[in-house]
């Protein structure tokens, strides 16, 4: 493993400003304190969205996904979106209920711009509202409030460089270790075989 030498390691905003250069405007003037019609565009568009939380034990960051506009935009500094069936583990709402900073990163299917979003959250488990938001004949168990601090946007390059949504970049599945694999990973006695053939039907049957 290449050794790099301690002295090249970052320590201060200053010296990383030395290195970055100057900002440009546009990075800056992108920036608004609130969710303009056009980044609502976005919002509306997205049926996925990446969710950083912090708590007392670390950073975490969750997927969220459902049908393209499931983020609710209540007004211009308020979003309200769905917390579906899980496994209870619950590390983003955990992380909440004692710190209530989150960044959201909306991603749209063959776009190559992405939204983020800053504020602050809540969860919230009142049943009329739980209800707004049902699926299949399911409510929302929760819903998570946002209070919008700051939305902007961010350009193609990342995925333009991982070429994500091109089709010659997907990974056949078979390449990769199954989920029941992963699982038997840390449990020897668990059933991989029998996890695998059945989860795509036990996915339909929880979903919400």
């Amino acid at each position: 493993m290449y050794k790099y030498d301690e002295a090249s390691v970052l320590s201060s905003t200053q010296d990383l400003e030395e290195h970055l250069g100057e900002v440009s405007k546009r990075a800056l003037v992108k920036e608004i304190d609130h969710v303009s019609p056009m980044y609502a565009e976005y919002i509306k568009a997205s049926p996925f969205v990446v969710l950083a939380s912090v708590g007392p034990e670390g950073v975490d960051t969750s997927p969220r996904g459902d049908a393209a506009g499931f983020v609710e935009i209540v007004s211009p500094t308020k979003l309200m979106l769905p917390e579906r069936r899980g496994n209870n583990r619950a590390d983003t709402l955990r992380n909440i209920v004692r710190d209530p900073r989150v960044s959201l990163l909306f991603l749209i299917p063959g776009v190559g711009e992405t939204l983020r979003v800053i504020g602050d959250a809540r969860v919230i488990v009142d049943e009329a509202l739980c209800k707004q938001f049902t699926v299949q004949n399911k409510p929302a168990r929760f819903v998570i409030e946002v209070d919008v601090h700051a939305v902007y946007f961010q350009c193609q390059k990342a995925f333009a460089r991982s070429k994500l949504w091109d089709s010659d970049s997907r990974v056949p599945r078979g390449q990769l270790p199954t989920a029941g694999e992963l699982i038997k990973a840390f449990d020897a006695d668990f059933d991989a075989k029998t996890y695998d053939d059945g989860y795509a039907e036990y996915m339909k049957e929880t979903m919400y």
